[in-house]
């Protein structure tokens, strides 16, 4: 069974394989994702993020989840040297690392529920549980240049991939120790970890390295990269090629 709804400002799809599954199952996880943009949109006035960002909500009255999210940037920061920072211009942004953790949970969900072959896709950053039909997903990476053309073609079963660029959104992500230079030495990295939550935010603040960012990706454990620099030139990770699909 799949399905797409537009939620969060962009298309969520999810499949689920297992022959059990129910419309009733889909829709639980769909309603998820909307309480999770009630709590955390910035383009939302009456979200909890809103809220705080305009000085109405004391830390006392703060969400379970909205500390969470708060503490685990915080721990982010320190894990990237700083270049994971949700605060600038006297806001909150947890746009990096909220989508992410929000599409492990839910596949935490569904893994609860006694699924295992399974993709959720939101906004291009996945996260794939088992196989299809015996064999792993097939995940394409999008040429920031040509968005109909993939560049590569990846075989995954249980990882999370998330692309952090400037194709889509333009310049929303920053170098916090150089806040009013644009990042444009690079367009995209695709990051692939053992959870989407992990991939979603290293890739946000490899990104906000720049050309050092797939370094970062490197000396991380159990992690690929591949960049897309702005003359269209690739650099991977030593362990990248594992995952590419032979034609």
């Amino acid at each position: 069974m799949k399905q797409t709804r537009l939620l969060m400002g962009m298309p969520i799809t999810i499949e689920v394989v297992d022959s059990s599954v129910t419309q009733d199952d889909l829709a639980t996880v769909f309603a998820y994702f909307v309480s999770v943009d009630d709590t955390f949109s910035s383009y939302k006035a009456s979200s909890e993020i809103s809220k705080i960002n305009r000085g109405e909500l004391p830390t006392t009255q703060y969400s379970k989840n909205m500390q969470a999210i708060l503490a685990l940037s915080e721990q982010t920061k320190k894990e990237t040297h700083g270049y994971f920072d949700i605060w600038r211009d006297g806001i909150y942004d947890p746009s990096g690392i909220v989508k992410g953790w929000a599409i492990r949970h839910a596949a935490n969900m569904l893994k609860t529920w006694g699924f295992h072959n399974f993709y959720i896709d939101a906004g291009g950053d996945i996260q794939v549980s088992g196989n299809k039909n015996g064999s792993p997903w097939r995940v394409g990476i999008r040429n920031p240049f040509n968005r109909a053309e993939h560049v590569k073609v990846l075989a995954l079963t249980d990882r999370g991939i998330a692309t952090s660029g400037t194709t889509i959104r333009g310049q929303h992500i920053y170098d916090p120790y150089d806040r009013d230079t644009l990042i444009l030495e690079i367009v995209s990295i695709t990051v692939i970890g053992p959870n989407i939550y992990d991939a979603d935010r290293f890739a946000t603040a490899a990104f906000a390295m720049g050309k050092k960012g797939i370094q970062f990706i490197e000396k991380l454990a159990d992690f690929e990269g591949y960049m897309i620099d702005a003359h269209a030139r690739a650099t991977f990770t030593s362990g990248f090629e594992r995952y590419v699909l032979q034609k």
